[in-house]
């Protein structure tokens, strides 16, 4: 009796396993007719699970609409992998989550800043470090973005990682970051690309370009031209160029909130651009120099005042303000610089129209333009002086060795008012303590670079020689 129970039992296990296999089974096909349909429909997206565990992939399969369930238990699992720094781990379950749940932004930034910000700080060497940085970048512009175009998190991750990781100067590999980037544009589009002409062009080699610009960095020229038509001019070598490209295109596409940082990264981007958006290649020391793009300053201010009034939140009109405030003094410091007086005058008057206290009361251009090192000349000794002059001397004949002859008139027109200025401040105390002519300082340092004692290159030196003539002998200020 005992044994036909234990039979009974048996069978009636069998009965029950098999019911639920079948059950399975079926939920399985149906389910599988039901993602058919609805992918068809536009109504979800639902892609198998790659290299995934069998009983996850399995899993996956047989509960259909429970994928929910399992991705939030892979979130979880991966957050508190990220919490003990184990970042590699965290890789493969936040791919399995955007595989499980594509339409959940946030894994897919997630994902992408662990590359970026974390994985790629385990290496030394910066080409390591770069394959990481890129990775995270084509994550979100070639997998999120074409499943998720109406996301704005992921439009403002991806200008960010352009604006801050390769654009910043956090990270130690930075100047290395800047190179590759402008390298691969480059070989596209040179140095200064007609963007008009290539997208109206039907030129097979032309057309070879926007579609390797399209299918390979999601670049579209008319795009590019909109841009440009309404913001400026920029330099598409620089990461602050796509920090704007990506951030207007998630204004043009995204509908869900937190538009407000997209329009954030543009005019931030848009202020650094100015301050170091033309790109001047050292060829002689094969290096990238970075210096302030002036045609950019009358659309910078412009945006400036659209993104005040354009600010939904009024407890961000008072860093708008300070950050617009800082682009008139750099404009008016910039322009005056390079030599460019006139319209130093004008933004220096637009600076004391708009935010009238923060120069101030009588001081003229002349002076402001001194007030970045005004406060170190006048508590400084003959020697401090003297490196300050100095500095801005060979600053004058850097920029004359590259060729860039505004910026290095600028250079010297600032070192010649600092001279005059500790000199004046000397008079009145004691004649020792006075520099010596600033025709002697010139010819010094003019000396000691020949001499190779400044740091230029031999390249840099043959290059100066060319057009030392510019420098005057012996006529003092």
């Amino acid at each position: 009796m005992k044994l036909n129970f234990s039979r009974e039992k048996l069978m009636s296990r069998a009965i029950l396993v098999t019911l639920m296999v079948v059950a399975l089974v079926s939920n399985a096909l149906v389910q599988n007719k039901m993602n058919r349909s609805r992918s068809e429909l536009g109504l979800t997206r639902m892609e198998p699970l790659e290299n995934a565990p069998p009983m996850l992939a399995f899993s996956s399969v047989a509960l259909g609409g429970f994928r929910g369930l399992i991705a939030n238990a892979l979130w979880a699992r991966t957050t508190r992998l990220q919490d003990e720094g184990r970042f590699f781990e965290t890789l493969s379950l936040a791919d399995w989550i955007t595989k499980l749940q594509p339409t959940f932004s946030s894994v897919w930034t997630f994902q992408s800043w662990n590359m970026v910000y974390n994985i790629s700080k385990q290496f030394e060497e910066p080409e390591e470090r770069w394959r990481w940085i890129e990775s995270g970048i084509q994550l979100l512009r070639d997998e999120a973005i074409p499943i998720n175009p109406e996301s704005s998190e992921i439009y403002r991750e991806l200008a960010w990682i352009f604006q801050d990781k390769i654009g910043g100067n956090l990270d130690d590999q930075h100047l290395y970051y800047k190179a590759r980037w402008a390298g691969e544009m480059r070989k596209i589009l040179g140095n200064n690309p007609d963007l008009p002409a290539i997208e109206t062009s039907t030129h097979p080699d032309v057309v070879a370009k926007r579609n390797e610009l399209l299918e390979t960095f999601g670049l579209e020229v008319k795009r590019m031209n909109v841009i440009q038509e309404n913001l400026g001019s920029f330099d598409w070598r620089l990461p602050e160029t796509h920090a704007i490209y990506w951030a207007w295109l998630g204004l043009e596409h995204a509908t869900e909130g937190r538009l407000n940082f997209l329009r954030r990264i543009i005019w931030q981007s848009m202020n650094l651009a100015f301050e170091r958006g033309r790109l001047l290649e050292n060829e002689a020391d094969q290096t990238l120099e970075y210096a302030p793009n002036l045609d950019l300053a009358p659309y910078t201010h412009a945006m400036f005042k659209k993104m005040r009034q354009q600010e939904e939140d009024p407890n961000y009109y008072s860093t708008i303000d300070r950050a617009h405030t800082e682009f008139l003094q750099n404009a008016t410091y910039y322009y005056y610089l390079h030599y460019r007086l006139n319209e130093a005058v004008q933004w220096f008057q637009e600076l004391k129209k708009l935010f009238p206290n923060s120069v101030p009361e009588g001081i003229s251009l002349e002076e402001f333009a001194l007030t970045r090192f005004e406060a170190n000349l006048a508590k400084s000794n003959m020697n401090e002086a003297r490196v300050i002059v100095n500095g801005l001397i060979r600053q004058f004949l850097y920029y004359l060795a590259l060729g860039d002859e505004d910026q290095a008139l600028g250079y010297r027109n600032m070192s010649e008012l600092a001279w005059k200025r500790y000199q004046d401040r000397v008079k009145r105390a004691e004649a020792r303590l006075a520099l010596p002519p600033y025709a002697e300082l010139l010819k010094n340092m003019l000396d000691r670079i020949m001499q190779g004692e400044e740091g230029f290159s031999a390249n840099m030196i043959a290059s100066l020689k060319t057009r030392v003539e510019v420098v005057p002998e012996s006529e003092a200020p």
